[in-house]
């Protein structure tokens, strides 16, 4: 490649030269760098993502001087950049401390939420909206963008259809109160 103040000419390289400098040297370049990095996969990403590069400075590319080198060089930089990124969210990741654990959802909770995926969605949202989250009418109308009537709508047949889900187990609402399980 030439500096960009000694221009090659009016068009540069046009896509037939570029074309077959790719093909006569994409196949040594990536040897090379799987050489150099261990990686054949990590060596096949920088050498496409260097000749990119290289595609895209096509108009100062001189087939005369050295661009393997170039590409080459790119290609190194990238994947000693890529690198210090994973070496960096290693690093990040260490000082995090191991993952905290999350004990498995109450069998309620399951039950719960088996129930609201066999309703409709819109029912489901609104049900959601007011018991879990504990919205009013109004605000789960505002969120949804829905009628205040249509809200009330929903929300009385969803906890409708939940009642009939939810009969002849832990839930029943005959025996339990949804506002029991609300957070668990």
């Amino acid at each position: 490649m030439q500096p960009p103040d000694e221009p090659r000419g009016a068009h540069g390289v046009d896509e037939r030269e570029f074309d077959a400098f790719y093909a006569a040297s994409v196949g040594r370049i990536i040897g090379q760098l799987y050489a150099m990095t261990g990686d054949l996969a990590e060596a096949q990403d920088v050498v496409q993502e260097a000749f990119v590069r290289a595609w895209e400075r096509r108009e100062r590319l001189d087939l005369n001087g050295a661009p393997e080198a170039w590409v080459r060089t790119v290609a190194w930089r990238l994947a000693v950049s890529r690198w210090r990124r994973v070496r960096t969210a290693l690093a990040f990741a260490r000082r995090q401390g191991p993952p905290a654990t999350v004990p498995p959802p109450e069998p309620h909770h399951v039950l719960l939420v088996q129930a609201l995926r066999q309703i409709p969605e819109a029912q489901r949202r609104a049900v959601v909206l007011h018991h879990l989250c504990d919205l009013t009418v109004e605000q789960v109308a505002t969120e949804t963008g829905r009628p205040i009537g249509t809200v009330k709508a929903q929300l009385s047949r969803g906890r409708a259809a939940l009642a009939r889900l939810l009969a002849d187990t832990e839930l029943d609402p005959r025996t339990t109160r949804l506002s029991e399980v609300r957070h668990g």
